[in-house]
């Protein structure tokens, strides 16, 4: 395969995937960001760096956010919101920290494959990003791509489309988001 039969496999694949989002899911998440104090973020591997890309972004535009672990991650609260990145909706530390934030009574956000997971006692909303999961659901898209390559993909361009949308939603003049741009570089 070349670079150009690939890169549009990926692309038509991404595409797919992202046009099986709810957009009602998304136009909630939206809300509950707009409503929260402070936004963390949780997940484990590559799909922490799509988060900790969409935490930057996010805080591109004004949003306090924290990446779980942290070394400066204040306290969650009950007008906080965590979001929660997890295809199975099963890894042990996502798990572990939705249940301890849902003890302070933050709201939870699952972006995941897995609408039957665990995760869903905890979350007060389910975004499914649907790719191929064990499950095997009719709308499930199939991908070339090794291992969870597709769901990472789709969750960055997803938090990306998210900020999109709330620079819009809010009319903010893209040319004084650099005034939260990192300047000690």
């Amino acid at each position: 395969m070349n670079f150009q039969t690939a890169e549009r496999n990926i692309i038509q694949e991404i595409s797919q995937t992202l046009d099986g989002v709810s957009p009602d899911s998304i136009n909630q998440l939206i809300e509950k960001i707009e409503h929260a104090d402070k936004v963390f973020f949780v997940g484990v591997g590559r799909v922490l760096l799509s988060l900790e890309a969409i935490a930057k972004r996010l805080a591109h535009l004004g949003i306090k956010t924290y990446v779980v672990g942290q070394i400066t991650e204040p306290a969650i609260t009950s007008n906080d919101l965590l979001i929660v990145g997890s295809g199975s909706g099963e890894s042990m530390f996502p798990l572990g920290i939705a249940r301890k934030a849902k003890s302070f009574n933050a709201s939870i956000v699952h972006i995941g494959s897995n609408p039957e997971s665990t995760m869903r006692q905890y979350a007060d909303l389910f975004i499914r990003i649907p790719v191929q999961t064990k499950l095997s659901q009719p709308d499930e898209v199939t991908s070339l791509q090794p291992m969870t390559s597709l769901f990472e993909q789709s969750l960055l361009l997803l938090g990306d489309s998210v900020a999109l949308m709330l620079i819009e939603k809010q009319n903010i003049d893209m040319h004084n988001l650099w005034q939260f741009h990192a300047n000690l570089e």
